[in-house]
């Protein structure tokens, strides 16, 4: 090797070290212990409860049963260049034991492989019987959900869903803990008292698991991705994974939820959700201004008070609704949330800010942001599926978008540009003035084959159609080259 690339190589090492110790602060200790405290504190604040029957917060006098291997070795990371070395990893199990509850452990499946020993399947059976409550630790091992390959399906191992069923059957107080980087299947969903969302929670994912467990920290996470029913209800579905060579993108921006609403289209779990101890109330929704301009921003606040008995944190969703017909928009995009954190009986007010920006959408021929003139609806709630309270906000904008006029161009593309909406207005009243007078000298005469004139039905079928087709609409003598020219005139 030549000595002049290991000098160059060295060099380049040298400089992060050298950097390091420039701009070294002595002040900030390394603090393993201090570290691992904030990875516990980080992964309950992430964890979603996704359903709860009132049987969490479990409590220290109840006899319960931990069933899954998860439990005793918890996947807190994912597969390939996501994994790292962990400086400590305490599971749920370990964190149970430490705090001496009554908790006992059946193995019930491998965390690693979908395998079932029918003995181990019948010990959970038999522990979760004699319990109080039973919780069963499932979860994707390694070698189902890993980067550098696809999942196939939504499932969750056929050996898990097979104990969740038949521990159901002798115990109606069960709590499913999921471990899993992205959504699964959960066919037991209704047979299940409640059921904790970990994900992969990092190394304080077991000890976050046992405080949230036992309610010594309330759950305030939220998704961040839409729960389906079933794979076939993804958006991607048709179109994934393509003919091998090939994919194509073909749900465009109607990804998640903005899909889902679209297509009016159930789902488990919607974007944004997650439950809580507590319960909190939503009110007295403002805006600092209820008309905008380009280069305007406006304040957003609406008061949030915790209605139950214990200590909550609530995270306040902002979404905006585009109510001016635009083709090809969602029902509602997030643009902003914040996580309050109250004490019961208490009140704060969630202040966020939305500009011209948070209306838009990319528009390919203006090679710019774009949001249309008109009104826009503030939706402040829970989730994307339990919005709380409502506003309009008038929005003007001084963008002109470009427009050519040729044969093709529709008589309601005209109506819609305010450039060319009163020309086109005034040759559609003329033509509707005409339309009638020529259907009521029909009905006079008696003659069979009446026009059936209906203005609102003319006027539909009229802005669908293309200029170029006025020449020969209701025996008219526009010619298709002066159309165009009078319409380009106006922009």
């Amino acid at each position: 090797m030549d000595e002049a690339l290991l000098d160059q190589t060295v060099e380049n090492i040298l400089k992060v070290v050298f950097s390091y110790v420039d701009h070294r602060h002595p002040e900030i200790v390394f603090d393993r212990e201090a570290d691992h405290k904030k990875a516990v504190t980080y992964a309950a604040d992430s964890a979603v409860l996704l359903k709860n029957s009132k049987v969490l917060p479990l409590n220290d006098s109840q006899k319960v049963v931990y069933i899954g291997e998860f439990a005793e070795k918890p996947r807190y990371q994912g597969g390939g260049s996501s994994h790292i070395n962990s400086s400590r990893v305490t599971s749920a199990l370990e964190s149970a034991k430490e705090k001496g509850r009554n908790v006992t452990y059946i193995k019930g499946f491998p965390s690693d492989r979908d395998e079932l020993d029918e003995k181990e399947l019948k010990a959970a059976a038999e522990a979760a019987k004699t319990a109080d409550i039973a919780v069963i630790f499932a979860g994707l091992p390694n070698v189902i959900e890993s980067e550098g390959y696809d999942r196939v399906n939504m499932d969750l191992p056929a050996c898990q869903n097979r104990v969740i069923a038949e521990v159901v059957k002798v115990q109606p107080n069960l709590v499913v803990v999921l471990h899993n980087g992205s959504p699964v299947e959960v066919p037991w969903e209704k047979d299940a008292a409640a059921i904790l969302e970990m994900y992969l929670g990092g190394q304080g994912v077991g000890e976050a698991c046992d405080r949230l467990l036992y309610g010594e920290v309330n759950p305030s996470g939220r998704l961040a991705e839409t729960f389906p029913y079933r794979v076939q209800d993804n958006p991607s579905f048709l179109n994934f994974p393509g003919d091998g060579k090939n994919v194509n993108y073909g749900e465009d921006i109607f990804v998640g939820y903005r899909y889902y609403e679209a297509k009016e289209l159930p789902v488990r779990w919607a974007f944004g959700h997650g439950l809580s101890y507590t319960s909190f109330a939503y009110g007295n929704l403002r805006l600092f201004s209820k008309n905008m301009a380009d280069h305007d921003t406006v304040t957003v606040s609406v008061d949030v008070t915790n209605t139950g008995k214990v200590f909550g944190k609530e995270v306040v969703q902002l979404y905006v609704a585009d109510k001016n017909g635009t083709p090809q928009r969602p029902v509602k995009e997030l643009k902003g949330f914040v996580k309050l954190s109250l004490a019961p009986g208490e009140t704060k007010t969630a202040m966020m800010t939305i500009c011209a920006r948070d209306l838009s959408f990319y528009h390919e021929e203006l090679h710019d942001w774009y949001a249309p003139s008109g009104t826009y609806e503030i939706l402040v709630g829970h989730a994307s599926d339990d919005i709380r309270v409502s506003c309009e906000l008038k929005f003007d904008t001084a963008k002109i978008l470009p427009f050519e006029v040729t044969g093709a161009t529709t008589i309601g593309q005209l109506m819609s540009d305010p450039r060319t909406a009163e020309k086109m207005g005034e040759m559609i009243t003329k033509m509707m003035q005409s339309l009638g007078a020529a259907a009521g000298e029909q009905e006079e005469s008696g003659e069979e084959g009446s026009m059936g004139f209906d203005p609102e039905k003319m006027q539909d079928m009229l802005y669908g159609m293309p200029i170029k087709s006025l020449a020969s609409f209701g025996g008219s003598d526009l010619d298709v080259n002066v159309l165009i020219k009078t319409f380009a005139q106006c922009l």
